[in-house]
C-alpha cells in the first residue's frame, strides 16, 4: 500500500514537474465563453466570468497566467493544473465561491472587467506569448434579446479559435455552462479566405495591414509576401501584431511620398486555421492629411427611417487628400450656436480616400439589410449619433482642431413633394460642388434606387452639365426565353434634373395595356426599368409589336411623354 502510495505520489508530482515545464503555443488554450453582461440573471450568479479549455494534448499550470482586457491585467496565482480536454472558470475573487459550486474555478484579484457590448479579452502565458485573444461584440449573440444581458457568448467549435463567426448566445437554460462543454457546442470549421481590410500610416516609412480575422503569425512574419507599388516593393520588417494578430506592421526601406496613392498587395499568408488570402488581397495606401473646410461634405441622410430603424449619415472625400476619420466628429449645433452631441467618428486610423463614401450609423447590420450597400467595408457603427429629428434638425462635422469641415441644416420639406410616406426615404446632395446649405441641391432618392445609396454615387448625382431628357429602349427585339441572350427589354431613362416621377405601359398593337410597369416612380437622373414579356397576371405575351409609353413629370408641371416600340420575339 505505501509503495502504490508513493507511486501516485510520485506521478503527480511528474504531472505537475512537467506542466510546469511546458512552453504553450498559440491555441493551446482557448476562452471559450465569456460572460460580459450578467444582469438580468437568468441562472448563472450576477457575476462576470471567463471559461478557459485545454484543447492541447498537455497539462498546464496556469500559475502566473494573465488576463488582459487591454486596460488591466489579472494575474492568476493559484497552482492549478488545466488537464487536456478540460475547463475552468476565471472570475474576481469575490465571486469565486458562486462559480465553485459549476466545476473547476480560479479567483483572482483585479479580474479585468468584460465589457457589455464591445471589448477584447486576452491569455498570456507566463512566459509573455499571447495565447488567445477575443474581440468580441453584440453582434457574436446572434441574438437581440440574449444580448441584452444575463446570457453568456459562447464559442460554437473550440478547434476554430480565432473565428469571429464561431460565437453565439448559450442556449443552456441557466444561461450559461461555466466549468461545462458548451451547450452550442458544434462542428464550426473555417473555410472562408481571409481578406485585407484597409490600411492605416503610423509615420513616413511605417504602414499598418488590417485584416478581416487573426492571421498566421508565421508567413504573415515573411517580408516577401507584401508589395507596395510606385516603387517602393518589400518592408524590410514585418511584424503580427498581438493580442490579436489581424494586423501587420511593415517598415519599409524609403520614405512614402505625401503627394500618392499607393497599393499594398499580399499574397502567400494564410489565417490561424491555414486558409490562403485570395483576391481581396489589396487595398490603398498613403499618408493622411488634415481635413480642411469643404474637403469633405454631407451627401446623404436618412433623418426618418422606417419603424424601428436607425439614422444614418453618409460622407463624400470631394478633395484630393488622405485623411483621417480618427482626426473627425460630428455633432450638433444649438440655437444658441454652441456644439453639443459630439461623436467621434472612429477610435482607429480609417483612411479616407479622394471620391470615396463612408456612412456612418448606430446599426450598420439594419442599413445593410434595408437599403442597397455597395461597400460594406464602408459603414462605421458608432454608439450614437447626434439627435436627428424627423422634422428639423442639423449636424455638422469639425476636424479635431474645431475647424468646421461642413454643416447641413435640413428639413423634411426637402422631400419630394408627392410622396406620400417619407419615412425610410434619404435626402440626397445633387452636386458636390454646389453650396451644402441649399435646398435645391438636395432630393429624395430615387424609388428605383431602393430610397436610399448609402456607400456610393447618388440616385440623384448631378455632374457637369444637364442631359436631355430621354427615353430609349434596348434592346429593340428580345426574345424572354431565359436561354441567356436578350431575355429582357430595358427602358432606359437619362432626365434633366431631379425630381421627375414616371408611369410607364406596355401596349399591344391593338393599342390595349398589357403591363403596368411603373406608376408614379420617382426617379434618379438616369436609370432603366425592365420588362420581362410577362403581362400584369405573370403570362408570356404572344410575339408581335408593342409600345412601351413612358410619362415622365414634376411638381411644377413639366410633363413630358415618350412612345417607343419594341418586339417580342421568339425563337423557332
Amino acid at each position: 500500500m505505501a509503495i502504490r502510495l508513493v507511486t501516485i505520489s510520485y506521478l503527480l508530482l511528474c504531472t505537475c514537474l512537467n506542466a510546469l515545464s511546458q512552453t504553450a503555443s498559440r491555441y493551446d488554450i482557448v476562452i471559450d465563453e465569456l460572460f460580459p453582461d450578467p444582469s438580468p440573471s437568468i441562472g448563472l450568479p450576477n457575476a462576470e466570468f471567463i471559461e478557459l479549455k485545454n484543447v492541447s494534448n498537455t497539462a498546464y499550470n496556469m500559475q502566473g497566467w494573465k488576463i488582459s482586457n487591454q486596460n488591466a491585467i489579472g494575474i492568476i496565482k493559484s497552482n492549478f493544473i488545466l488537464q487536456p480536454d478540460s475547463f475552468v472558470v476565471i472570475c474576481s475573487s469575490a465571486s469565486a465561491d458562486l462559480y465553485s459550486v459549476f466545476g473547476s474555478t480560479i479567483g483572482i484579484s483585479g479580474f479585468p472587467s468584460l465589457a457589455n457590448d464591445d471589448g477584447t479579452i486576452s491569455l498570456i502565458s507566463p512566459e509573455g506569448i499571447t495565447i488567445h485573444a477575443v474581440l468580441y461584440n453584440k453582434s457574436f449573440y446572434q441574438n437581440d434579446i440574449k444580448s441584452d444581458g444575463g446570457w453568456s457568448l459562447e464559442m460554437i467549435d473550440t478547434r476554430n479559435p480565432c473565428s469571429y463567426n464561431n460565437w453565439k448566445a448559450s442556449i443552456d437554460n441557466r444561461g450559461g455552462t461555466p466549468a461545462t462543454k458548451n451547450s452550442v457546442d458544434a462542428i464550426n470549421t473555417d473555410q472562408a479566405a481571409p481578406s485585407l481590410l484597409r490600411t492605416y500610416t503610423i509615420d513616413s516609412i511605417t504602414i499598418r495591414a488590417i485584416f478581416d480575422e487573426p492571421m498566421d503569425s508565421v508567413n504573415a512574419s515573411v517580408v516577401t509576401n507584401y508589395q507596395l507599388d510606385q516603387n517602393i516593393g518589400s518592408p524590410v520588417s514585418a511584424t503580427p501584431v498581438a493580442p490579436l494578430f489581424n494586423e501587420v506592421e511593415l517598415k519599409f526601406p524609403v520614405k512614402i511620398s505625401a503627394n500618392l496613392i499607393y497599393q499594398l498587395t499580399v499574397n502567400n499568408i494564410t489565417d490561424c486555421a491555414g486558409n490562403m488570402i485570395g483576391m481581396m488581397n489589396t487595398a490603398k495606401s498613403g499618408v493622411p492629411f488634415v481635413a480642411d473646410t469643404g474637403d469633405i461634405v454631407f451627401n446623404e441622410i436618412l433623418f426618418n427611417p422606417k419603424t424601428n430603424g436607425y439614422d444614418y449619415v453618409e460622407l463624400y472625400n470631394r478633395s484630393n487628400k488622405i485623411i483621417d476619420m480618427k482626426q473627425l466628429l460630428v455633432a450638433n449645433m444649438n440655437a444658441a450656436g454652441s456644439v453639443t452631441n459630439k461623436v467621434p467618428l472612429s477610435s482607429q486610423s480609417i483612411l479616407f480616400f479622394p471620391g470615396e463614401y463612408y456612412v456612418i450609423s448606430e446599426n450598420s447590420q439594419w442599413v445593410n439589410q434595408n437599403y442597397i450597400v455597395k461597400s460594406p467595408e464602408h459603414l462605421l457603427e458608432l454608439s450614437s449619433l447626434p439627435s436627428l429629428p424627423d422634422d428639423h434638425g442639423n449636424i455638422v462635422l469639425f476636424n479635431y482642431s474645431g475647424t468646421e469641415i461642413d454643416a447641413l441644416e435640413y428639413d423634411h420639406n426637402w422631400q419630394f413633394p408627392l410622396i406620400d410616406n417619407e419615412e425610410g426615404v434619404a435626402l440626397e446632395r445633387l452636386d458636390y460642388n454646389a453650396p451644402t446649405q441649399n435646398k435645391s441641391n438636395w432630393s429624395s432618392a430615387a424609388s428605383t434606387s431602393g430610397f436610399g445609396t448609402p456607400t456610393y454615387q447618388n440616385s440623384q448625382f448631378k455632374s457637369g452639365e444637364l442631359a436631355k431628357s430621354d427615353v430609349s429602349i434596348n434592346p429593340k427585339t428580345f426574345s424572354p426565353d431565359n436561354d441567356g441572350h436578350e431575355d429582357f427589354c430595358f427602358i432606359n431613362y437619362n432626365m434633366p434634373a431631379a425630381g421627375y416621377v414616371a408611369n410607364i405601359t406596355v401596349y399591344d398593337a391593338a393599342g390595349r395595356p398589357v403591363r403596368y410597369l411603373a406608376k408614379n416612380a420617382i426617379l434618379g437622373l438616369n436609370g432603366n426599368f425592365r420588362w420581362d414579356g410577362l403581362n400584369d397576371n405573370q403570362q408570356i405575351l404572344s410575339v408581335g409589336i408593342y409600345i412601351v409609353f413612358v410619362e415622365v413629370y414634376n411638381p411644377e408641371g413639366d410633363t413630358k411623354r415618350f412612345k417607343r416600340p419594341v418586339v417580342l420575339a421568339k425563337k423557332w
